[in-house]
């Protein structure tokens, strides 16, 4: 839920953001105000922010078309033999490559062994 509370407090300094799952249900929800944890505050500020229309949520990557800036924040759960699963960062970053049509900062806020960048 990192990403969930990073896109709202950057909505909140004013960014336009989109908050991109591919969890349909997941994104129903947050847009009906659902939020899925409690962070105190979050809900009245990702009420607001939806309101003002600086944050709103998808499940498609076409949206990060014309982003100056991406953040991954996906699961990575621990894999076969204790090694963490970067599958869901991996799959991200795919979606996100093709989809860009301009230069954007990615930045990966899910917690990866060093080294990682090298590999994606």
């Amino acid at each position: 839920y990192v990403g969930l509370v990073t896109g709202t407090c950057f909505a909140e300094m004013g960014h336009n953001v989109t908050c991109i799952d591919i969890d349909k249900r997941k994104i129903e929800n947050l847009k009906k105000g659902t939020i899925p944890f409690y962070e105190p505050g979050l809900k009245e500020l990702v009420e607001r922010n939806q309101k003002e229309k600086r944050l709103v949520f998808s499940t498609s990557y076409e949206e990060v078309k014309g982003a100056k800036a991406c953040f991954i924040a996906v699961g990575t759960p621990e894999g076969k033999k204790g090694k963490a699963d970067l599958s869901q960062v991996e799959a991200a970053t795919i979606s996100i490559a093709k989809n860009l049509r301009e230069y954007a900062v990615i930045v990966n806020k899910s917690t990866v062994p060093v080294g990682t960048v090298k590999h994606l």
